[in-house]
């Protein structure tokens, strides 16, 4: 008999993963020592601390590609968030890898993602001195930003893949490059399904060599690409598609990017978008005594510019419109005695 649940979850670990498997005894631990938890492995702590954090929450009010949309069944960066998870795990299982780890990673993948999607990222980009990316905002939420500023003390292996989960990255782990290759699969997908909605496309207009190989709808098309990475990458030290399926699959995110990512629909408001952010950006600047009190402790450590951003990427889309109005928005003047 096993004297916890976290031991007999590591005996089953070493029984059925893969040899290539990041298995959750030998996780390189975190920066800051913790007394263990009998019942979870560090590798289900971080998943429960990431599921719980508030830049979590807020995430189901910020953009995935359109702002602010009419309609309850748009994508949200807190639903992309959910759908690479699932697909992370899929990956993970057919692929017998530690689906605890990828599913933590896919959980903060996107923490430090801005207002207005990809828009407000080029924007914060543009004005910060040191450049922004989504993916190094998200390790330093989890690092420095949550838990009023103690950060989450994830494991090694969580925080890695995090950072390295854009197609440039080179995670440490197989379970890290699940989750990397689940993100292109989820938004390719959702987002095409978005803009047929949207009416920006139909799906007559997706090249007919791109419905051969990877199908006609998106559930298909899901599980076309997770059936090539498994039958490409099982039992082996990697995680890819096959060839076909992985062209095809750049020709579907190029289609997306010509037709949706860059078109007028998509971005249409992002102008507006950049002056907001860029008029807030400025003001915090000139005057950070207004930053949240927070951020303002922030600044002991930080430079000014980068707790700036650290605020303006964590706003949702509507406090951002809220916080723009309540700075540069006249408020109306009420008249006590009007009658008189």
């Amino acid at each position: 008999m096993y004297e916890t649940l976290k031991e007999r979850t590591y005996a089953i670990e070493e029984a059925f993963l893969s040899p290539y498997a990041a298995k959750s005894k030998d996780t390189r631990g975190r920066e800051s020592k913790e007394p263990p938890c009998e019942m979870r492995t560090e590798y289900q702590r971080d998943r429960d601390r990431l599921i719980y954090c508030k830049a979590f929450r807020r995430l189901k009010n910020k953009t995935q590609v359109f702002f602010s949309p009419e309609g309850d069944h748009y994508v949200t960066r807190l639903t992309h968030t959910l759908d690479v998870a699932q697909i992370a795990r899929s990956l993970a299982r057919c692929l017998a890898l530690n689906e605890d780890l990828a599913e933590a990673i896919a959980l903060g993948h996107d923490l430090g993602h801005t207002p207005f999607g990809h828009s407000g990222e080029r924007i914060l980009n543009k004005l910060s001195p040191d450049g922004f990316e989504h993916n190094v905002q998200s390790l330093r939420v989890v690092d420095i930003l949550e838990n009023d500023g103690k950060g989450l003390n994830l494991t090694f292996e969580v925080r890695d893949g995090i950072i390295n989960h854009k197609k440039s990255g080179n995670p440490a782990t197989l379970e890290g490059m699940c989750v990397s290759i689940a993100d292109r699969i989820a938004y390719i997908n959702h987002d095409l399904d978005d803009a047929v909605r949207a009416g920006i496309l139909t799906v007559n207009d997706i090249p007919k060599q791109i419905v051969k190989i990877l199908g006609s709808g998106s559930s298909e098309r899901i599980n076309t690409a997770i059936t090539s990475v498994y039958r490409c990458s099982n039992s082996k030290n990697f995680v890819k598609m096959d060839a076909e399926v992985e062209e095809a699959s750049e020709a579907l995110r190029k289609f997306m990017f010509d037709r949706v990512y860059s078109s007028g629909s998509a971005r249409g408001e992002e102008e507006k978008a950049g002056r907001m952010l860029s008029a807030m950006y400025s003001h915090f600047m000139q005057t950070p005594e207004d930053l949240p009190k927070t951020y303002i402790s922030l600044l002991e450590k930080f430079s000014r510019g980068q707790v700036v951003c650290d605020y303006l990427s964590s706003m949702t889309d509507r406090y951002a419109l809220y916080m723009f109005n309540k700075i540069f928005v006249p408020k109306g003047w009420t008249f006590l005695n009007e009658n008189n």
